[in-house]
């Protein structure tokens, strides 16, 4: 069993800014609750009993939310970055932090891999480096890496062209290492396991495995996939360990949110407290409504998901989007993705 794990909190992603201009992405909000609490209860669903989180966007917001972790029953601590130093560099900031074999997530990565049976692998090889691996249809937008049989790794292509594209097994952004590979990092540089750490280590000869799995895996990296996920969890194709029970078919909806008896709402709705439900209004699942919400008199909404303090005015037909208030004058922003 793990004990540690690093969870790489990257910067604002320019794939979601219109939703991160003050809000680290790990702190937006999934089914009501920012994405790294879902992160911290994976880990501790995997017997992961701290954390170390390497910051460098707006850590003020994450430090100040989580403090020491006692509220996820897990240990916290950060390793915060002047400048970005890449995701090897972030690791090797957070090195005095580190005892033993550990765990490496980027932090925006929702997975159901199995970090147990990870870790039997990378122990039973030997390994002092091992990357989750999934396998996508198209890989030429992420991190290719080709194995021998047994899961060594023969070499890395990162983000081919078509006529390069030797397999679809992809880095995954979950890594176990062994301490040891640190010291080939340089101290207080920016420095890529992808392009740097990984590579050199083949170089040296030392033993990189791919962990193969079939599982759940998606990067929030874009406001469609951030909307996938919601509509997924709230779907039951995936459990969050944050959120375990929720009914695929099933409305959620805190003691205080006001719903006309003429509304019609079919799940999977979650509704966050203070919010309203008007008249007539109709919601159909899968739907995420944030805290202090208003719905107007007939509005309809399909497939969507709505942050803190939206109001949806009356009559309004939204489906396939999310709706949040921008950052100037406090009026919603929609973000539409057209037909499913």
């Amino acid at each position: 069993m793990l004990s540690q794990a690093v969870i790489l909190v990257g910067g604002q992603g320019t794939r979601l800014r219109p939703l991160t201009y003050r809000l680290p992405k790990p702190m937006i909000p999934v089914l009501n609750r920012p994405f790294l609490e879902h992160t911290l209860a994976y880990l501790k669903s995997h017997g992961v009993g701290s954390a170390i989180l390497a910051l460098s966007y707006l850590p003020e917001a994450i430090q100040s939310h989580l403090g020491n972790g006692a509220n996820h029953n897990m240990a916290l601590s950060y390793a915060v970055e002047a400048s970005p130093l890449g995701t090897a560099g972030a690791v090797k900031n957070a090195e005095p932090y580190l005892e033993g074999t550990f765990a490496v997530l980027n932090g925006d990565i929702f997975t159901d891999l199995n970090l147990d049976a990870m870790l039997g692998f990378h122990r039973s090889r030997g390994a002092e480096a091992t990357i989750a691996l999934t396998r996508v249809d198209d890989p030429c937008s992420f991190g290719v890496v080709e194995t021998e049989e047994g899961g060594r790794v023969r070499r890395f292509v990162e983000k081919p062209s078509p006529d390069q594209v030797t397999s679809h097994w992809i880095n995954a952004g979950v890594y176990i290492l062994e301490p040891e590979v640190l010291r080939h990092i340089p101290q207080a540089s920016h420095y890529m396991f992808e392009r740097g750490l990984f590579p050199r280590l083949l170089e040296l000869g030392e033993p990189v495995y791919g962990y193969p799995f079939s599982g759940y895996w998606l990067d929030m990296g874009t406001p469609e996939k951030y909307l996938n996920l919601n509509c997924d969890l709230l779907s039951a194709k995936v459990i969050s360990h944050l959120i375990p029970d929720l009914s695929r078919d099933g409305v959620s909806c805190a003691a205080d949110t006001v719903i006309h008896p003429s509304a019609s709402i079919s799940g999977p709705v979650v509704i966050g407290g203070g919010s309203r439900i008007d008249r007539g209004a109709r919601i159909t699942g899968p739907v995420v409504i944030g805290a202090d919400c208003r719905i107007g008199e007939g509005a309809s909404l399909e497939r969507a998901v709505l942050w803190t303090g939206v109001s949806i005015e009356a009559g309004s037909r939204l489906k396939q989007c999310l709706v949040n208030r921008s950052e100037t004058g406090g009026k919603e922003q929609v973000i539409s993705f057209g037909q499913p």
